[in-house]
């Protein structure tokens, strides 16, 4: 892989000339690289279609949501955030919009995403009917534990997890246990990711908490239950379903929380960044091929930069349709 990046290095340099006029437009920008693989994925591809199709000049810097949320808050840097997930800094970001120092350019950069409840493809393809939570609950006996086989088995979250909060409150509010289910504390991430994976390679049935964009999302092409019930807004979710059973006496039913994502870039970059922001604002990864991307990144051990390449390589189709056709070019002659 590292011989496709040291082409594109060489081909960059006999870019100069062609990128120096929309440098003009452009310029020289600090851009954030979350640190999970979606993250570094995204980040290094916009370093290259910025840098190569519009002539910029991108630095990385690598942080968590809150860490990169402040930094651009308070100090206007770094100046682009690829995939900000806004949840829980929804009150500051507004803020931030409503005082002009930020703004988001992309309320989804990634289809298909979020958290939730799943199941295997193999559950699907025998049960289409069963298409909601709402639906599925009411046949534990098609999940049935291995300890009780009477019970039917829902994998929550290990203990410690903020999930495991939301979700045992859930199983609650639906009053779970009553019409035959059992919550299970699978204890580690990897107790999680191998419950899921042991009966997507069997073919058998699962229900669990899960979320996207994952790498085992996408190799075992889990599917993402829909909820009949609304969200319940944010008075129960927060002062209720978010917070311990012992703080929350009466849970009531409600949809999962919706998972938010931005592009959000800081006033400067908005100015000052040319047609880059218009780039921006069109750069949608469909969420199946950044779940591929992922499993690639998880089996060949690819960094965020490798990765990058390839996904440029092989889904032309994807990102063509987010730069000018000038971009493009330069885009395809450096890869």
């Amino acid at each position: 892989m590292r011989n496709r990046i040291s082409g594109l290095m060489a081909a960059s340099a006999g870019l100069v000339v062609m990128a120096s006029a929309a440098s003009a437009d452009c310029g020289s920008f600090k851009m954030a690289e979350f640190n999970w693989p979606s993250g570094e994925l995204m980040a290094n591809v916009d370093k290259v279609i910025l840098e190569e199709g519009y002539g910029c000049d991108i630095e990385l810097v690598v942080g968590g949501t809150s860490q990169i949320f402040t930094a651009m808050n308070e100090k206007g840097e770094p100046q682009i955030a690829g995939e900000q997930w806004i949840n829980a800094l929804l009150e500051l970001l507004n803020a931030a919009i409503a005082e002009g120092r930020i703004h988001a350019v992309n309320t989804g950069p990634i289809t298909g995403l979020g958290e939730g409840w799943w199941v295997t493809d193999a559950f699907v393809k025998a049960h289409p009917e069963l298409d909601t939570v709402e639906k599925v609950i009411e046949h534990p006996e098609l999940f049935p534990d291995a300890e009780d086989p009477s019970k039917g088995a829902f994998v929550g979250c290990p203990a410690g997890w903020g999930c495991q909060r939301t979700n045992t409150n859930l199983f609650r509010a639906f009053d779970m246990e009553g019409k035959g289910w059992k919550l299970i504390d699978p204890g580690s991430a990897a107790g999680l990711d191998g419950s899921l994976a042991k009966a997507a390679e069997r073919g058998e049935n699962w229900l669990g908490y899960y979320w996207s964009p994952t790498s085992i999302v996408g190799k075992y092409n889990m599917q993402l239950l829909k909820w009949e019930t609304p969200w319940g807004g944010r008075k129960n979710w927060d002062e209720c379903i978010a917070l311990t059973p012992q703080e929350c006496d009466d849970p009531q039913k409600t949809a999962y929380t919706e998972s938010a994502v931005n592009t959000v870039v800081t006033d400067e970059f908005m100015k000052n960044g040319g047609d880059a922001v218009d780039y921006l604002s069109k750069r949608v990864f469909p969420g199946e091929v950044m779940n591929g991307m992922l499993l690639y990144m998880e089996e060949e051990q690819a960094s965020g930069e490798d990765a990058a390449i390839e996904f440029l390589i092989k889904n032309k189709d994807v990102w063509k349709s987010w730069v000018s056709d000038e971009a493009a070019a330069k885009i395809e002659a450096a890869l």
